[in-house]
């Protein structure tokens, strides 16, 4: 895992690069939140890919759990993949909720997520 540090206006934000999963529950999302603020990062993105599958099945309450100490700890988040495969209303929905809000974000791409975080 590399953490890639984008520099704005608005501040540092981490993009995690990584082939594998990485986040398979808080613990792991709380030490990239460490890792990231480390580098003085108050901002994050990272891939669909490289968080276990359970996280988008809102049943588990992973995501819940996981979303939960990004907004506790006061880290925006960018979630980037394509979420339209996902045929869970209450995932649509979520991440429709999600995007209305400014701490977590479900976006197309990196682009979107560096042009979002630019704005807040």
């Amino acid at each position: 895992m590399k953490i890639l540090i984008h520099e704005t206006e608005r501040g540092k934000i981490a993009e995690i690069l990584s082939e594998e999963i990485i986040i398979k529950d808080t613990d792991e999302a709380l030490d990239l939140m460490a890792e990231s603020r480390y580098l003085d990062a108050g901002k994050m993105i990272i891939y669909e890919y490289q968080i276990d599958p359970s996280f988008f099945d809102l049943k588990t309450g992973l995501a819940g759990e996981i979303l939960q100490k990004f907004s506790n700890y006061r880290m925006q988040l960018a979630i980037i993949g394509d979420f339209s495969k996902y045929r869970s209303k209450s995932l649509q929905d979520f991440v429709r909720e999600c995007n209305k809000g400014n701490r977590i974000f479900f976006l197309e791409s990196k682009e979107a997520a560096i042009a979002k975080f630019s704005t807040l």
